[in-house]
């Protein structure tokens, strides 16, 4: 680590289609004095971003270029295409991108999917960004292949969406700069990674709470009560006597 000085804050890049917002609720909890500002980026702009020291950290997808970047992988997601409600594509569960073949599939200039050859038509112009993409889709001239989060985030009630069993899949990291490998970056790690507060790894530990003395049972007195005594053998148990038979005499 770079060093271990407090901040005032921390700043968390994200790319569209994540939700911190499970990891927002445990860094809360855990480092209630260190406030976390979001700040949504696009995919193409977040490493521009992290190294002009713009965010902290950030959830961005991969590739990362690890030169002067450091990511930890997190999750991958579903590839689907976006399609019209009354589309015959609509009719299955899931296809694959040769039945894409002589469908006019769009290529949005901010796509996040490492095609070799996108599947399907080429449009007779590219959009420019995925949200007018589905624009277009809305209007029957094409279709859309994207991360499932993207279909979801741009949600139509006049679209709906299916698997594509074959296509590249596009993954989810945590990302942030080399050389700024702070105690704050540390803990944001062990958050999404899942450790425990008093994981030995994690920098915040919970306060230990204290343990309340064990009550002392007051001893029984003794004096003044008879000596209990073994009802078969009529020995007294404390004596260390060995109940048996009477020796015969000779």
């Amino acid at each position: 680590m770079t060093g271990s000085e407090a901040s005032p804050s921390f700043r968390l890049a994200y790319v569209p289609g994540v939700t911190p917002t499970k990891w927002v609720r445990i860094w809360n909890e855990r480092l209630p004095d260190v406030p976390l500002t979001l700040l949504q980026v696009s995919a193409t702009e977040a490493f521009g971003v992290l190294r002009g020291g713009g965010a902290d950290a950030g959830f961005v997808r991969l590739p990362v270029d690890d030169t002067d970047l450091s990511a930890i992988p997190l999750y991958t997601e579903t590839t689907v295409v976006v399609v019209p409600k009354d589309h015959v594509v609509a009719a299955v569960d899931e296809v694959s991108a040769e039945d894409l073949a002589d469908e006019v599939v769009l290529h949005p200039l901010d796509d996040t999917l490492d095609w070799e050859r996108p599947p399907g038509e080429p449009a007779f112009e590219r959009p420019a960004t995925t949200v007018d993409a589905i624009e277009l889709v809305a209007a029957g001239i094409g279709l859309l292949v994207v991360p499932q989060s993207l279909a979801r985030l741009h949600h139509r009630k006049d679209l709906t969406y299916r698997p594509v069993t074959d296509a590249p899949e596009s993954r989810i990291a945590l990302c942030w700069p080399q050389d700024a490998t702070t105690d704050l970056v540390e803990d944001l790690i062990g958050i999404v990674r899942g450790r425990t507060v008093n994981s030995s790894r994690g920098r915040a530990k919970a306060p230990e709470e204290k343990q309340p003395p064990k009550a002392k049972h007051p001893r029984r007195p003794t004096t003044g009560k008879p000596t209990a005594r073994n009802p078969r053998s009529g020995k007294n148990p404390k004596s260390g006597g060995k109940a048996g038979k009477p020796r015969r005499r000779s």
